[in-house]
């Protein structure tokens, strides 16, 4: 009973490990497709737990030990690892939501204006949310137009993306439960299925293959975004995270100095920024140094003619599709020019009578290693 006993506690722990390592940053762990073992493990984690538990105590109580005060204190070390694990490690009791969502207009912010935003245009009614502190929260829940959105960032991957919290019609709470290939995951209150941040896909449980609603947004510094977007919110900062905000003020620039988070300055490496572009089944990703170097490109994704254009203080980027592939645009400071047809990069037509505006298309800033994951199939730039 004695060998029952230890090989019981060392099942225990090499669960809980296993349980921790699949769905956190752990070397080797995020590069594995292990995620049906992942949600197994962590859906069953109070069976092993209880039952592994259970054959311990009983080997106890019929063993004979010399010392009976040591394997009982193994086994409460093992258990006080397992509250541990359960309570504490859990991703979303290491990253809170926010207590309040804070919305100023542009004349009481206090946000820099240099700060990188994720911009939202929804029901005529513009939002913007610094990186900063969604990239610290990874969600931030608020309700644009009368309707509940659900603004996502993952620092790891870089990504940036908004969705409709719904599921089969009704609105879900999500919350942060780990990751897959270092991409947040997030799971949903009423069937725990597990979705992931960069497009939002169940990729594991009962809603495995469901999409989330997808809200387009554009990324862009706070200053650019007002002046195209003059009426907009911006959310302010929430008082109870201010060592975590501070945390994260040298992010968004890539000057993070941890391994997850970091910047390669040269292009198409792990941690090089790209933009991609997704239209349908085509993906494009285009090097963030080229898209200084250039400021503007016109470029097809698949068969679909686009431009992708530098914000004037190079923070942030715009992306549209153009009328047709004769059609090529060039920057003059902050407008897209074609011939005589002129645009701002809100893609608004400035001609007197004005053109159709442009229309917008999703582009999003990630590290390459992110982009190359999940857009195997897509092309470079």
């Amino acid at each position: 009973m004695k060998k029952i006993f230890y090989l019981a506690l060392l099942c225990w722990l090499l669960f809980e490990i296993a349980n921790v390592y699949f769905i956190m940053p752990i070397p080797g762990s995020q590069r594995m497709e292990s995620i049906g073992w992942a949600y197994f493990l962590y859906g069953k984690r109070w069976v092993f737990r209880g039952v592994l538990a259970a054959v311990a105590l009983l080997a106890y109580f019929r063993s004979s030990f010399r010392y009976r005060w040591l394997p009982l204190l193994i086994l409460t070390i093992v258990a006080g690892l397992s509250w541990y694990i359960n309570f504490e490690m859990p991703a979303d009791h290491m990253f809170y939501q926010p207590e309040q969502v804070l919305m100023k207009k542009s004349a009481e912010n206090k946000v820099d204006s240099n700060r990188i935003v994720i911009g939202i245009i929804r029901k005529g009614e513009a939002r913007a949310y610094p990186i900063q502190f969604i990239g610290y929260h990874h969600q931030v829940r608020d309700v644009i137009g009368g309707q509940p959105v659900m603004v996502t960032y993952c620092t790891v991957c870089r990504s940036g993306r908004v969705f409709l919290p719904e599921v089969d019609g009704r609105t879900e709470r999500f919350r942060l439960v780990g990751m897959d290939h270092f991409n947040a995951m997030f799971e949903d209150a009423t069937t725990r299925s597990w979705w992931r941040q960069e497009n939002g896909v169940a990729i594991a449980g009962p809603l495995k293959g469901a999409v989330l609603p997808e809200v387009p947004c554009e990324q862009m510094s706070l200053g650019q975004w007002l002046q195209l977007h003059p009426s907009s919110l911006v959310m302010q900062p929430d008082p109870a995270y201010a060592e975590e905000y501070d945390h994260m003020k040298n992010y968004e620039s890539g000057r993070g100095k941890s391994d997850l988070t970091r910047t390669d300055s040269l292009s198409w490496k792990e941690k090089s920024w790209v933009v991609g572009i997704e239209l349908g089944n085509d993906a494009k990703a285009f090097d963030w140094n080229k898209l200084k170097r250039e400021r503007i490109i016109n470029e097809k994704v698949g068969e679909t003619p686009v431009v992708l254009a530098l914000t004037p203080d190079t923070l942030g980027f715009v992306a549209f599709r153009r009328p047709n592939a004769k059609t090529l645009f060039d920057l003059r400071q902050d407008t897209l020019v074609s011939g005589e047809t002129r645009y701002d990069l809100a893609g608004r037509s400035l001609d007197t009578p004005p053109l159709p505006n442009l229309k917008k298309v999703n582009a999003y800033q990630e590290f390459w290693h992110s982009w190359s994951v999940f857009h195997p199939l897509g092309g470079k730039y």
